[in-house]
C-alpha cells in the first residue's frame, strides 16, 4: 500500500515508518537518527483517528495521546500523511478560529489546499470546514464549476483518510463532513459516502446528537434522499422530542433552515413551528444573519399566521440595515414585501443608507429596495433620487428584469426624479441595445410604467401590439390574464391620446378591457377608506341625500369615478380613484 501511494502522489521514497495518510510532509534533513513523520487529522475528542496509531512511534499506552502535524524548515512536498500518536495538544479554540479566518479569506480552491498543507494541527471540524469552503467556491447550480477539483491530490487524500477513519470522527465533525460531501456532489454510493451515512445512522440510533447536529444530518439526508428519507424522518422525530423554548438561537436557526429546505412544506410540523415562533419572539437581540434567515424561512414556509414575529424581526432589522450583507438585505426586504409590512423606522434606516447603497450594493439589492417602496406605496424622494442617479451611473450592471422593476416603482408612484431626462435616455439606450433580451411580460411592464410618468416609448410600443408578441405573452407563465389585458389597453389608449403621430399597429378589440378596476392588483390605486367616507359625508351634506350620487361609476374610457352626481343637467364628478 505504501509503494502504491508513493507512486500515486509522487512522494520521495524514504524508509517506511508508518501507514501513509493525509497531507504528509516527509522531512529531508541531514540530522542523524530515526526519520520524523507528520500527522494530519486530530479529532475533537483529542485522539488520533488512526485506530492503531503510527507504526514507528509507540507512546506510553498509559498516556492519552493526540494527533498533530509538525512542520520543519525543510521538507518534501507531498499530499499524504503519516499518522502517529503524540502528546502534543489538539487545536485550541483560538487556533480553530484563526484557521477559519484564514479559510474565509481563500478566494480559490487552490488556496484552500495550500492552507491545508501549511497548518500544523488539523482537527476533523477544521477538515470539514475546508470542504465546505471548497463547495462555496466551486458550486454553480447543481454542479461544480470545475469538477476536476475533486481529483487534486490534497482533497483525494483527505477523502481517503475520512473513508478509512470515519468511525473515529466526532459527532459534529462527522455530520459536517457528510453535508460538505453532498455539497461537493459526491456519488451517494461511493465508499466514502456509504461509510459516512452508515456511521451517521449509528450515531443517530444512539440518540446522542445535539439539535444542531441533527439539523446538519437532516440537511445532508435531504440532499441525498430527498424529503422522503427514512433517516430524515428519524431526525425530525428526535427534534420534535426536544423543547424549543430551551434551544439556543443557533439551534433555532438550524431547525428553521432545515424546515425551509423542504422538510416543512405542505403544512407539516405545524405544532413545532408554532412553538418555534413563540420562542423566537422572546429572543430580543439577533445578529443580521439570524434576522435574515428567519424572515426568509417564514416566507418559504408561508407562515402568514406569524405576523407578530415578522413585526418583531422588522424592528430588529432597523438597527442592522447598515450591517446587512447585500444578500441578507435582499432577503429581508423581499420578506417584508411578501408579508406586506413596513414601519417608519425601517424606511428611515433605508433612507439614511441609500446614498451609498445605491452605488455600491448588488443590483438585485437596489432593485428589491425599489420594489419595496413601490409595493408599499411609499414615496421617498431621498430613495428614488439616489436610485435614479445610480441607475444612470451603473445601468449596465442591471439585468433587463432589474431595469423594469426599478422603473415600475417610479411609474407606480408617478414620480419623476430631478435627473428624469438622463434616466429615461438611459432606459431608451438599454431598449435599443437589449430589446431582444427582454421577456415579453418584463417589456410590457417597462413600457407601461414609462407611460405612467408621461414618458412615451413610441419607437418600441409598436412591437407590443403585433400578433407574434401577443402570442409570446400567451405562452409565458400563466398566459394573458386580466392585468396584462388592462396594461395593453391602457398603453394603447395612452399612445392614441398622447401621441397623435403614432401610426403603428392597433390593439385588436379582443384584447381590450372595459374596466381597469379589479379585485387584487389593479391599474387604479384604491382610494383610502377614510378619504372616501369623508367625501361621501360631504356630498350627503351638500346634496341632501345619498341617492343623489353614485359610487365607483365606470366611464366610457375604462376608468372608475369614485363618486358621481346622478341628477340634473350639470353632472358633478368627484374622482376619488386614480391611475397609478
Amino acid at each position: 500500500m505504501f509503494l502504491k501511494l508513493i507512486r500515486r502522489f509522487g512522494i520521495q521514497r524514504y524508509p517506511p515508518v508508518a501507514p501513509i495518510c493525509l497531507f504528509t510532509r516527509l522531512l529531508s534533513t541531514s540530522t542523524a537518527g530515526p526519520s520524523s513523520c507528520v500527522a494530519c487529522l486530530c479529532t475533537s475528542v483529542g485522539r488520533c483517528i488512526r485506530r492503531q496509531g503510527c507504526g514507528k512511534l509507540q507512546p506510553d499506552p498509559g498516556i492519552r495521546s493526540l494527533t498533530t502535524i509538525f512542520r520543519e524548515p525543510s521538507f518534501v512536498t507531498s499530499s499524504s500523511v503519516r499518522l502517529h500518536r503524540n502528546s502534543v495538544p489538539r487545536p485550541t479554540a483560538a487556533e480553530e478560529k484563526a484557521f477559519q479566518q484564514r479559510l474565509d479569506s481563500c478566494s480559490a480552491s487552490r488556496l484552500v489546499f495550500k492552507l491545508l498543507r501549511s497548518v500544523e494541527i488539523l482537527s476533523d471540524t477544521m477538515a470539514a470546514a475546508a470542504l465546505h469552503q471548497v463547495a462555496d467556491l466551486e458550486q454553480e447550480g447543481n454542479s461544480l464549476k470545475d469538477p476536476t477539483v475533486l481529483e487534486k491530490d490534497t482533497i483525494t487524500a483527505l477523502f481517503f483518510q475520512l473513508e478509512q477513519d470515519c468511525g473515529q470522527l466526532t459527532d459534529a465533525g462527522l455530520v459536517s463532513v457528510l453535508l460538505a460531501c453532498t455539497r461537493l456532489f459526491l456519488d451517494p454510493w461511493s465508499t466514502l459516502m456509504v461509510r459516512l451515512v452508515t456511521e451517521s445512522q449509528d450515531r443517530l440510533d444512539r440518540g446522542t446528537l445535539s439539535v444542531g447536529q441533527l439539523c446538519t444530518l437532516g440537511q445532508a439526508m435531504l440532499a441525498i434522499d430527498g424529503p422522503g428519507s427514512a433517516m430524515l424522518e428519524q431526525v425530525m422525530e428526535d427534534i420534535q422530542k426536544q423543547e424549543p423554548s430551551q434551544w439556543s438561537l443557533s439551534d433555532l436557526i438550524a431547525v428553521y433552515s432545515l424546515l425551509q429546505g423542504g422538510v416543512g412544506e405542505d403544512g407539516k410540523y405545524r405544532d413545532l413551528l408554532n412553538a418555534m415562533h413563540t420562542h423566537a419572539l422572546t429572543v430580543t437581540h439577533m445578529d443580521p444573519p439570524a434576522v435574515s434567515v428567519l424572515l426568509g424561512a417564514l416566507v418559504t414556509l408561508n407562515q402568514t399566521q406569524a405576523m407578530p414575529l415578522v413585526i418583531s424581526l422588522c424592528k430588529q432589522a432597523v438597527q442592522h440595515v447598515p450591517h446587512f450583507t447585500d444578500e441578507e438585505l435582499t432577503l429581508v426586504v423581499g420578506s417584508l414585501i411578501h408579508f406586506g409590512y413596513s414601519n417608519s423606522h425601517f424606511v428611515e434606516a433605508i433612507e439614511k443608507n441609500i446614498p451609498t447603497m445605491a452605488f455600491t450594493s448588488h443590483p438585485e439589492t437596489v432593485t428589491k429596495v425599489m420594489q419595496f417602496f413601490g409595493r408599499r406605496n411609499i414615496l421617498s424622494t431621498t430613495v428614488f433620487n439616489a436610485v435614479a442617479e445610480s441607475f444612470v451611473y451603473r445601468a449596465d450592471d442591471y439585468s433587463t428584469s432589474q431595469v423594469a422593476r426599478q422603473i415600475m416603482a417610479f411609474g407606480k408612484l408617478g414620480y419623476l426624479p430631478p435627473n428624469a431626462g438622463d434616466m429615461f435616455r438611459t432606459v431608451e439606450t438599454i431598449l435599443y441595445k437589449r430589446f431582444l433580451h427582454f421577456q415579453p411580460r418584463t417589456l410590457l411592464n417597462l413600457l407601461h410604467s414609462c407611460t405612467l410618468v408621461e414618458r412615451f416609448p413610441v419607437n418600441f410600443v409598436s412591437q407590443v401590439f403585433r400578433s407574434n408578441f401577443l402570442q409570446q405573452l400567451q405562452e409565458q407563465g400563466t398566459g394573458i390574464d386580466h392585468i396584462i389585458l388592462a396594461q395593453l389597453t391602457q398603453l394603447y389608449m395612452t399612445m392614441k391620446l398622447e401621441c397623435p403621430s403614432y401610426k403603428g399597429p392597433s390593439l385588436l378589440p379582443e384584447y381590450w378591457v372595459k374596466s381597469f378596476l379589479m379585485s387584487g392588483r389593479s391599474l387604479e390605486t384604491p382610494v383610502s377608506a377614510q378619504l372616501d367616507n369623508s367625501v361621501k359625508r360631504g356630498l350627503i351634506k351638500l346634496l341632501g341625500a345619498r341617492s343623489y350620487f353614485g359610487s365607483k361609476v365606470l366611464t366610457p374610457y375604462c376608468y372608475t369615478l369614485g363618486n358621481r352626481h346622478t341628477t340634473g343637467s350639470n353632472l358633478l364628478n368627484v374622482c376619488c380613484s386614480f391611475i397609478y
